[in-house]
């Protein structure tokens, strides 16, 4: 890997990292899963900026003779790094440190300031985005498609999507589902916004109201899936959740559907219990009722194996909602719905009146992500980084603030972290964007209640940012604490 830095490369100085130095880099070598070791460490090396931008990495042998692992090993870390962005590869010249965007102050992997808003708490983070393998998915897919592929698309998706969506919903999520089930969509939101509009207009789940449809929501739940239902013209009432999930018995016999995130609740991040799913499909058969189930972070469960789907026990009445925004990225804008056939005529019609249907080179990439096992290795991969940012915030929350308990599974991109009053949650929340870490207002979260505390998106928060974190929630809590005194 060694050469120097050519003119009009991303880095602009020239150090070369000599092979014995990698292990100061990286630190002991663990027995087993050396590449993961490998890949974290020269990753969280360039992020915090311990590996300054130009510097030369050491040629694929000398590396391997200095780590004791493999030439391959290292060869498969460097190809995943050039592909995130974090190193630079350059014909007979080697391989360098890319030059990242600047800190705000200092030399940390903090991002800048956000505006509100504008970092949703459930987004992960962009630079694991698989670059490489996203590339190849497009080319190879891309390269699949034929004459007739490249018209208007099909408006409930290409079917070669469909079909591997369709496998893979199957063995990651227990559905019941055949390519003609699923409708690709563009995100979850899209789905919401169509089968919202579908209900408050009488073409599925019951003949067309005089008056608007009620729909049940979890509270506290998601604004955003919230005024999607209030846009369609549709009126919510909200069911409370506590640690088994929603509370189903508690259901109101007068709404045509319920929403629900049944693998982890957003945001209380709870999973809906064995007795909760059996009420709830007592209640959506004794009305003919809908449950719309969005799949929530079902993928992204780090201490088991994920809960099986709702829809594994009543394709029937239950229409599973899914998306790659969660563990791919939001900016690719393709989810799907898997609906009964009642539900699916009308959904595919509403799509094709909405946007003519969804980009066919996209559904063609993500079909060959899928086939060629790419997904599924990005998902071993996402889930492994994500545990571990959770964890090291966890371990770190509870030495700085011992008292307060973060609630919820081992699973997702967000934690809740209750406050003591309205004054400690508007600091957190302040604070933490103030810091670039993506952060809602709990009590905002509420549909007829409001408790106090910080939603905050963990997927960005590396291990630099940890203190920093803590120190803005210990910080809030003290506020809050002396304005219950007071």
């Amino acid at each position: 890997m060694q050469g120097q830095i050519v003119p009009g490369s991303l880095v602009q100085m020239t150090i070369r990292l000599e092979p014995d130095a990698l292990l100061l880099v990286l630190g002991p070598r663990p027995v087993r899963d050396v590449g993961r070791w490998l890949h974290d460490g020269l990753r969280a090396a360039v992020v915090d900026g311990r590996l300054e931008a130009g510097t030369v990495l050491p040629s694929g042998r000398d590396a391997a003779a200095a780590l004791g692992v493999s030439r391959g090993t290292v060869t498969t870390v460097v190809d995943v790094l050039v592909g995130e962005g974090l190193l630079v590869s350059r014909p007979r010249s080697g391989v360098v440190v890319a030059a990242l965007p600047a800190p705000p102050s200092g030399r940390g992997a903090t991002a800048p300031p956000a505006p509100p808003g504008a970092v949703s708490v459930g987004t992960p983070d962009p630079a694991l985005f698989p670059r490489a393998a996203w590339a190849r998915a497009v080319r190879e897919g891309v390269r699949g498609l034929g004459d007739g592929d490249l018209g208007y698309p099909d408006p409930q998706g290409l079917r070669v999507l469909r079909e591997a969506l369709a496998v893979h919903l199957r063995r990651a999520r227990g559905a019941h589902v055949t390519a003609d089930d699923v409708v690709v969509v563009s995100g979850v939101a899209q789905a919401l916004s169509l089968l919202a509009r579908l209900l408050a207009e009488g073409r599925i789940a019951g003949a067309r109201p005089a008056e608007p449809v009620r729909v049940a929501v979890e509270d506290p739940s998601s604004r955003g899936a919230l005024g999607l239902l209030h846009d369609a013209g549709l009126r919510t009432v909200g069911v409370p959740v506590d640690a088994d999930g929603l509370r189903a018995d508690l259901l109101p016999d007068d709404a045509r559907a319920v929403l629900v995130t049944p693998a982890h609740q957003f945001p209380l991040g709870v999973v809906l219990g064995p007795a909760r799913r059996r009420s709830l499909l007592a209640w959506a058969a004794a009305g003919d009722r809908l449950v719309l189930e969005d799949d929530y972070d079902a993928e992204l469960r780090y201490d088991r194996r994920p809960v099986a789907s709702v829809q594994a026990l009543d394709a029937e009445r239950v229409v599973l909602l899914g998306s790659v925004s969660k563990l791919l990225s939001p900016a690719l804008r393709l989810g799907w719905v898997v609906a009964p056939p009642r539900v699916v005529g009308p959904l595919v019609r509403a799509k094709r009146h909405a946007d003519l249907g969804t980009s066919v080179p996209e559904q063609a990439a993500l079909a060959a992500l899928l086939a060629s096992g790419a997904y599924q290795r990005h998902l071993r991969r996402a889930r492994l980084v994500y545990r571990q940012r959770r964890r090291a915030l966890l371990d770190a929350l509870a030495r700085a603030l011992p008292g307060v308990e973060v609630g919820g599974v081992a699973a997702g991109l967000h934690l809740v972290v209750p406050l003591p009053g309205p004054a400690a949650e508007r600091a957190a929340v302040q604070g933490l964007r103030a810091a670039g870490v993506p952060a809602e207002a709990l009590s905002g979260t509420g549909v007829d209640r409001a408790e106090a505390g910080v939603v905050v998106g963990t997927a960005r928060v590396r291990e630099a940012d940890v203190a920093r974190v803590v120190a803005v929630l210990r910080a809030a809590a003290l506020t809050g604490n002396q304005e219950l005194v007071r």
